[in-house]
């Protein structure tokens, strides 16, 4: 039989989990369960101890999926759309659960077939191939396939293709020369863990050295390393948290203009890797806490508590959001004076719930005006409207402007007068202020604001100039 006739004949069978898709649809849907049903997520153990195949099942049965969203291999695609156009049969064999497996297939429309995981039988490695083996081809078959799990119905296969293989699989193909697709860099792996943690927002936790300016102690080594300590802790928390919010967020990012290049909404990133690397964040973070005593532990804990429940419910609630927000802001002032023994003032207090206040509303702000949602509906994952705008931003600049206020008051109250030599060469911080916030919501109505407001702030040249100007007013106000 000639070659090319033999190979028109012989069907193509291809995995779905880091083959056709770039992630696993089991954590994924983990994940869906989570952000969807989250009182539900007790029942995962038993679904676990009655067997993968119903774990699978019931994951299925409980999520709203969304098959458009997942992040494909289109060069997998591309050749399975050409394998169909030239008569070869086409299947779609996967360990997925067969309700996910044909959503998949009836988006693509490039497969013929389905064959996938039952409620009872978990369609994976020898239970795959035994079933492909009982389809009875005669020319055999052709297969694509990624893990470990792949490698005996890529042996059995007449032309096997490796795709972004895993480490044995990988080991395999390199033995036998298989045909390998997307063989993955490790170097770009590494690049991509670390801009899941996004170490650019570590910024933000520069906020637990205000309690050490506004003390005056500049020169106390040992409080100044607490302080370091306490900047790493929280760094290395809020990466975790980071981390847990793009994997509970998968479908709304994917949704997004910008946020679906995310590491994990992607697929770069598989889902595991984010599991270990959050998990690995996090206990270094309690590590490090454990150094600087029970209240900096305390507040660390709280913030965890919080940013969990913002997670899961919070940043869903109209304006309890922005003041969830507003509250993680001030946690880190919180934390560095938990840190360093030092006990913060009301004046302080006030201050940082009126100005992380703004800019939380900013952060939201400009989420709304980027966002595509028509008028009178909700942005995805939000309780706001694009009618909300205009309020949104005239309850930021009050907030803004009440904390200019608050910094006046307190630049005129008998605290000032006892910790500094030359009270009255503070006031400039009023207008430095009034400018920042002022700017930053100018920016923001331009659609010129693309970043969080306080990295934003730490990073933008005019706000770094204001910042040291006030630096510079409060040390020689206190010194002079």
């Amino acid at each position: 039989m000639d070659v090319r006739l033999t190979q028109r004949h012989r069907p193509v069978y291809a995995d779905l989990d880091g083959t056709v898709i770039k992630s696993d649809l089991l954590w994924e849907t983990l994940f869906m369960l989570a952000r969807q049903t989250p009182e539900s997520l007790w029942r995962v153990p038993l679904w676990m101890a009655a067997g993968k195949a119903r774990l699978k099942a019931e994951l299925a049965n409980r999520i709203e999926f969304d098959a458009s969203l997942l992040p494909y291999r289109e060069e997998v695609i591309a050749e399975l759309a050409r394998a169909q156009a030239e008569g070869r049969r086409t299947v779609l064999a996967t360990g997925a659960n067969e309700k996910l497996a044909h959503a998949v297939s009836t988006h693509l429309g490039v497969f013929d077939e389905v064959m996938a995981s039952s409620e009872t039988v978990n369609l994976t490695a020898e239970a795959k191939l035994d079933r492909i083996r009982r389809e009875g081809d005669r020319e055999g078959f052709d297969y694509l396939g990624n893990s470990h799990e792949d490698i005996c119905l890529l042996e059995a296969a007449t032309e096997p293709t490796v795709v972004a293989p895993d480490r044995e699989a990988r080991r395999w193909q390199r033995r036998t020369g298989a045909h390998l697709v997307g063989a993955g860099d490790r170097s770009r792996l590494l690049r991509d863990c670390l801009k899941a943690m996004r170490p650019h927002q570590w910024a933000k936790n520069t906020l637990v050295f205000v309690p050490l300016v506004l003390a005056h102690d500049y020169t106390n080594v040992m409080m100044i390393l607490e302080a370091i300590v306490a900047f790493v802790a929280f760094s290395f928390a809020a990466s975790s948290v980071y981390i847990v919010n793009d994997l509970l967020d998968l479908d709304a990012d994917r949704r997004h203009r910008t946020k679906r290049h995310r590491p994990f909404a992607s697929g770069a990133v598989p889902i595991p890797i984010g599991v270990w690397l959050a998990t690995g964040l996090l206990t270094l973070a309690v590590a490090l806490g454990t150094t600087l005593g029970l209240g900096f532990q305390a507040v660390l804990a709280g913030y965890l508590v919080l940013t969990t429940a913002y997670s899961f419910a919070l940043k869903r609630m109209l304006l309890v959001d922005v003041l969830a927000l507003a509250a993680l802001y001030t946690i880190r002032a919180i934390a560095g004076g938990a840190a360093m023994g030092i006990e913060l003032s009301f004046w302080l207090m006030a201050f940082s719930s009126f100005f992380f206040l703004s800019l939380a509303l900013v952060k939201r702000f400009t989420e709304l005006a980027e966002s595509d949602a028509a008028p009178g509906r909700k942005i995805v994952g939000r309780s706001y409207r694009a009618s909300d705008l205009e309020a949104i931003g005239q309850a930021g600049m009050t907030a803004g402007f009440a904390s200019v206020l608050v910094l006046a008051l307190y630049l005129d109250s008998p605290e000032v007068r006892e910790i500094n030599n030359l009270p009255w060469l503070l006031w400039p911080l009023c207008p430095l202020v009034l400018y920042m916030v002022v700017r930053i919501w100018i920016l923001a109505r331009r659609n010129e604001m693309h970043e969080d407001p306080v990295v934003f702030l730490l990073h933008d040249w005019r706000s770094q100039m204001m910042i040291a100007f006030g630096a510079a007013l409060f040390a020689i106000s206190a010194y002079v």
